[in-house]
């Protein structure tokens, strides 16, 4: 499958690590609609679809869109995870996430700085594309 929601916590933090790195170089497209503009133009790199949105339609664009282009899609329970992973909260001084909005779907379109993250998203897609095969 293309990655289900019941993400495990390794593959979890390396997801929230590659936003991270992604969102230092302006790398993440947030939002359906922006996203879907990325992925109709082939810019994305990787795609994450928080399975918690109302707009069912669009979420079902995405997937298509995803497979027509060979984009790989992660799809994670919370759009509140997500928006905070995103990068679309404050934190305050103890660290910790404040005020996030939801995010239904987020594409990255530059990666950043290679990472140990980013072999271990990539290395959950070969197994899976081969697994399907």
């Amino acid at each position: 499958s293309t990655g289900s929601s019941g993400i495990n916590a390794e593959y979890g933090e390396a997801l929230r690590e590659t936003l991270k790195n992604a969102l230092i170089v302006d790398g993440v497209t947030r939002g359906l609609r922006e996203s879907v503009k990325r992925l109709d133009k082939r810019e994305a790199l990787l795609c994450v679809l928080a399975e918690s949105t109302d707009e069912k339609n669009i979420q079902k664009l995405v997937e298509a869109l995803c497979r027509e282009h060979g984009i790989n899609l992660i799809k994670i329970d919370d759009a509140k995870k997500l928006g905070e992973w995103s990068g679309l909260c404050k934190i305050d001084k103890e660290g910790q996430a404040r005020k996030v909005v939801r995010c239904s779907c987020a594409v990255i379109h530059s990666f950043g700085a290679e990472s140990q993250a980013l072999d271990i998203i990539n290395d959950h897609f070969k197994h899976s594309v081969t697994a399907d095969a």
